[in-house]
């Protein structure tokens, strides 16, 4: 079974930083692409920022020059630094990967089960 678990995320004040991180464990074989996503309260999910296997990034542009992802292929890990918070980042924020399981000759989308992030004084 492959699963995806969040840690991080909280109540930071407008200005501030914060970090996310992602772990894929189970039966894993290989994973592309990991990214992070969010969704805001009556706002559909978008995109914040995604990485190849390769380390090649693309970001939304509204967190350009504010949020950095990163993985750790070993560990099976995506990363978010969020600095310069602002109120509009708040949102539960979403990890994903392209996965492929063991014995499994394709790759599946998992998601994590989401972690709240607050922008506020």
């Amino acid at each position: 079974q492959v699963q995806l678990v969040e840690s991080g995320g909280g109540l930071v004040q407008p200005g501030g930083s914060l970090g996310l991180s992602c772990a894929g464990s189970g039966s894993i074989f290989s994973i592309n692409a990991m990214g992070w996503y969010r969704q805001a309260p009556g706002k559909q999910r978008e995109l914040v920022a995604v990485i190849t296997s390769g380390g090649i990034t693309n970001y939304n542009d509204s967190v350009k020059g504010r949020f950095t992802i990163s993985r750790d292929n070993a560990k099976n890990t995506v990363y978010l630094q969020m600095n310069s918070l602002k109120p509009e980042d708040t949102a539960v924020y979403y990890c994903n990967a392209d996965i492929r399981p063991y014995g499994v000759p394709r790759y599946y989308a998992y998601w994590g089960q989401g972690t709240q992030v607050t922008v506020s004084s």
